[in-house]
């Protein structure tokens, strides 16, 4: 973990957590998405709500975990736990809302039918 990434108390700062929420749903959509939609289409953030369980610190291992919940119009429900596999004590959880747009105009979009398809497959 970086220095910068450490706050005063010597904890890791709340920011990391929103870039590792934002991180993993990225990894997420690029590894579970064919190269057509990749293309496509992308993702913007409309909410991110996080909270803070415990503190992670300097050296700790993190993992992060995502899942989407649901597809509602143009938006997409995502999760995101934040844990500390050596004592399995979860740091974070944050809800993410999520609006896709069709490229490479930007304009909203109903997620198209076949997203469900493939993220109920990626989630299982």
């Amino acid at each position: 973990m970086p220095e910068s990434a450490i706050d005063r108390m010597d904890h890791v700062n709340n920011v990391k957590y929103l870039q590792w929420v934002q991180d993993v749903a990225e990894a997420h959509w690029q590894d579970n998405s064919t190269p057509e939609m990749l293309e496509k289409y992308a993702w913007v953030a409309l909410e991110h709500t996080i909270k803070y369980h415990a503190p992670a610190f300097k050296d700790d291992e993190i993992i992060v975990e995502t899942w989407v919940e649901k597809f509602e119009g143009v938006r997409s429900i995502r999760h995101t736990k934040i844990f500390r596999p050596k004592d399995d004590k979860i740091l974070s959880t944050a809800i993410t809302q999520w609006c896709l747009l069709s490229m490479p105009k930007g304009r909203p979009m109903r997620v198209p039918d076949e997203f469900t398809k493939i993220y109920e497959r990626a989630n299982q």
